[in-house]
């Protein structure tokens, strides 16, 4: 046979492999998707399609992903598709089937033979073996496949032939817990799911070294996909359930945006819910700004206590420290800081900073135990941010003859500000949302008549402390404390506008636009920042 005939047939094969592969991919993957739909009740388990309950065609999608990996395996072992296969799929490969088979064996052990370790430990030490040898021992083609694919079998077959449905109730003895199969079957069809798309992915590149990559990669895109759509349907939970008290008397043109200084004013949206008081009688529309504001000062005093401190003691410890016992200390500290619980910071607040300052729940309390929660965060990350600046940059600086602190103002802090911005955003989505310490610091009144007016409530004196602001030293209300309070022990003040439920949800979906647009700053900072150190 001609090299050229020869390159031909295998082309030949190759595609036939990737038209079997390419189809259980996408059942796969379709499946997956259905399974978390239907686990978060968007479609109810008991309709029917094609005269087929939902359950049953999950079912019938694994018994035809078991005949597709099977038959891509079978295929290949008698070279009927050019593949590569190594000698083996390896021990970690049989490891996870065995233990997936031993599971299976406890499991029919349970329901038929007890729950006695003598009746299904046999049985498990068997099917674990088994799955474990019918793995390792065959060539990886084979060993690939074939238990995926009966795995796929088993549990499709279970499922369509009504061992499984919505009425099968699973009970755990060791915790009293009690899974019904309407929400257990999803869960077990999308681990199913995975494994038959990393069989498929292995078998589209033909085994080998590049088959596992492919395999890993479809696993991890599965898996990556699921989280980004358990946060969407988050985020459209709280949309969909605040979206109404959100839009109550609201208007496109309602509203008046006066411009400052020139006395002209222009039609302008209107939103009651947000631009309106909480708890006044005289407020057709009651709103959370008193709250947005209240949250807002937080942020601001935190991020302004937090971010001069952290990046100066991230200069200080890369700079200018030694690296040695007193930075590892320092590190160790910082990490667990950040790993502390909200709780301790609030009560380290109410403890220490409180009878100091305030001698009672205020803003500026609030403001300095978000911040210490903040500051951990940004000194990592700063410290990150200005270790991993070329050492060029400050050579560079060093050759023109700049001094040090003029290298790091000039040239190291700006080139590290990205890093650093990426760090504050993390923590202040961490700090908007949180609730513990403000219970303990920060809360007054949750459905407040006016907003806090700190900018006007500043006084100057010849005296210590020189600046004071009253509003800074009374206690408030936020977003998150505003929301625990209407959820859990608050009664809305206008029951007759609003249910405590409906108050609740509009908060929450307020408090998710406070985030992401306090996300969109960080971000434009960050852009900001990178863009003036690549010159663009």
């Amino acid at each position: 046979m001609s090299n050229a005939a020869d390159t031909e047939l295998r082309a030949g094969y190759t595609t036939l492999g990737r038209q079997v592969a390419l189809p259980v991919l996408g059942l796969a993957f379709l499946t997956f998707l259905a399974t978390w739909v239907t686990t978060f009740q968007w479609i109810d388990e008991s309709r029917t399609v094609l005269g087929l309950t939902v359950l049953t065609v999950f079912g019938v999608a694994l018994l035809l992903m078991a005949a597709g990996v099977a038959g891509i395996g079978v295929l290949s072992r008698f070279g009927y598709i050019d593949t590569t296969p190594s000698p083996t799929a390896g021990l970690p490969v049989g490891i996870v089937f065995g233990t997936l088979w031993a599971a299976i064996g406890m499991a029919v052990s349970f329901q038929y033979l007890g729950n006695t370790v003598l009746s299904w430990g046999p049985v498990a030490l068997v099917m674990g073996a088994v799955g474990l040898l019918t793995a390792t021992l065959p060539r990886e083609d084979i060993g690939s496949t074939v238990p995926s694919a009966l795995l796929l079998a088993v549990l499709g077959g279970l499922i369509v032939a009504g061992v499984f449905d919505a009425s099968w109730v699973y009970e755990a003895e060791w915790t009293g817990a009690i899974f019904p199969g309407s929400e257990l079957i999803p869960l077990l069809v999308s681990g199913a799911t995975l494994l038959g798309a990393w069989s498929a992915g292995k078998a589209k590149e033909g085994f080998g070294a590049q088959g596992r990559e492919a395999g890993a990669f479809y696993i991890i895109a599965t898996v990556v996909f699921s989280m980004l759509s358990v946060l969407a349907l988050l985020i459209w939970f709280i949309v969909k359930n605040g979206l109404d008290t959100f839009l109550t008397g609201a208007s496109l043109t309602g509203g008046h945006l006066n411009v400052p200084f020139t006395g002209l004013s222009f039609p302008f949206v209107e939103v009651p819910f947000v631009t309106n008081v909480t708890g006044s009688l005289f407020v057709e529309t009651p709103g959370v700004m008193p709250a947005v504001v209240g949250t807002l000062w937080l942020v601001f005093g935190a991020v302004l206590f937090a971010v001069p401190l952290g990046v100066g003691a991230a200069v200080f410890l890369t700079e200018y420290a030694e690296q040695g016992r007193f930075t590892q200390v320092v590190e160790v500290a910082t990490n667990g800081l950040w790993s502390t619980p909200s709780i301790v910071f609030g009560l380290f607040g109410l403890a220490f900073l409180v009878p100091r300052i305030s001698g009672g729940n205020s803003i500026f309390v609030g403001q300095l135990v978000l911040g210490f929660m903040l500051l951990p965060l940004v000194l990592i990350t700063s410290r990150e941010s200005i270790k991993s600046v070329p050492d060029e940059y400050r050579d560079a600086s060093a050759a023109l003859g700049v001094s040090k602190w003029q290298t790091i103002r000039s040239v190291v802090i700006p080139a590290a500000m990205p890093g650093t911005i990426t760090g504050v955003i993390l923590g202040v989505g961490r700090i908007a949302g949180e609730t513990a310490p403000l219970l303990l610091v920060f809360g007054g009144a949750p459905y407040p008549s006016a907003s806090p007016n700190v900018v006007g409530q500043f006084s100057f004196s010849t005296e210590p402390p020189f600046i004071t602001n009253q509003a800074l030293l009374e206690p408030a209300s936020a977003l998150p404390y505003q929301l625990y309070s209407t959820i859990t022990a608050g009664v809305f003040p206008r029951p007759e506008i609003y249910s405590n439920q409906e108050f609740g949800w509009g908060t929450a979906l307020v408090l998710l636009l406070v985030v992401l647009g306090l996300y969109a700053i960080g971000v434009a900072s960050r852009l900001y920042f990178r863009r003036k150190l690549h010159y663009e």
